[in-house]
């Protein structure tokens, strides 16, 4: 069986130089290069050495990968809806494991968010209809249909719907911190 490309990858997932996995793994750079390159086989305790670096398991190693969803249609989990107008969809089902969180927020006529607090991360959002106001600190930004912004989230920010209709804001956070 032929694994020098998964302990690759995996090597360069992990942001290690072939030097870097044998110091760790108590093995040469060369033998590492060997089986990178299918030229030599490990013993299953050599490759159970290698693993243990990556922290990943002999099953998880072989394990056949799944393949990942990439189209998602119209199967959004609301988290939260209420009957003061603010509606939160989770566009990526199983977000919270990523790292980010695409969601639709629509704010009705004279809605605004609750102020969040500080958090890691950074925040982008885009304004597909309406006009909202965006108070980072104790500044105000007023965002029309089309325009975006963008925020390191280590700031106080809540948003408020300045129109007549209804808000609605493609907004991605990363970390994902969206309650769920």
């Amino acid at each position: 069986m032929k694994i020098g490309n998964k302990l690759r990858k995996l090597r360069m997932a992990n942001s290690l130089t072939q030097e870097e996995l044998a110091s760790r793994a108590e093995l040469t750079k060369g033998y590492i290069s060997q089986l990178e390159n299918d030229g030599t086989s490990p013993t299953l305790s050599t490759l159970k050495d290698i693993l243990d670096v990556f922290g990943v398991s002999l099953c998880e190693f072989f394990a056949e990968p799944q393949e990942n969803q990439v189209v998602f249609g119209k199967e959004s989990t609301v988290i939260a809806a209420d009957e003061e107008g603010i509606r939160v969809e989770l566009l990526v089902p199983g977000a919270q494991n990523r790292t980010m969180d695409p969601a639709l927020v629509t704010l009705q006529a004279g809605c605004a968010m609750d102020e969040q607090t500080f958090h890691e991360g950074e925040e982008f959002g885009y304004l597909l209809s309406g006009r909202i106001e965006l108070v980072l600190d104790d500044k105000s930004y007023r965002i029309k249909k089309n325009e975006c912004f963008f925020f390191p989230s280590d700031r106080r920010h809540r948003v408020r719907n300045l129109g007549n209709g209804p808000a609605k804001i493609l907004w991605v956070v990363t970390p994902p911190t969206f309650n769920y």
